[in-house]
């Protein structure tokens, strides 16, 4: 069963730029992890609207594995500073009952 994290990040708009620039550098990185089969970035249309940064597993233990991973770990050092985010936010993970495409 497909396993699928989403993250909810409440990036303030000053930090927008930064925080997308991030991901694009690290493109291609991800995708070397086994189990892994996809990811999306997320940019709120509203202002006050959180980023939702998805990722989808073959299963929730290639997940746990890429969180152990040196890939993890080189993906998380140097965060943005804590004054680029808001309040809320969080990890929310679920396994894929039904999918169309």
């Amino acid at each position: 069963m497909q396993y699928v994290v989403a993250n909810r990040v409440p990036v303030k708009p000053e930090f927008h730029q930064e925080f997308e620039e991030r991901f694009r550098r690290r493109a291609g990185e991800v995708e070397k992890q086994p189990g892994f089969v996809r990811m999306e970035i997320l940019r709120p249309v509203a202002e006050d609207g959180m980023y939702i940064v998805l990722t989808h597993w073959q299963d929730k233990a290639a997940f746990e594995a890429w969180l152990r991973s040196d890939d993890f770990k080189a993906a998380h050092k140097n965060p943005l500073p804590k004054e680029a985010f808001g309040e809320g936010g969080g990890l929310e993970q679920h396994e894929v009952i039904i999918s169309a495409g």
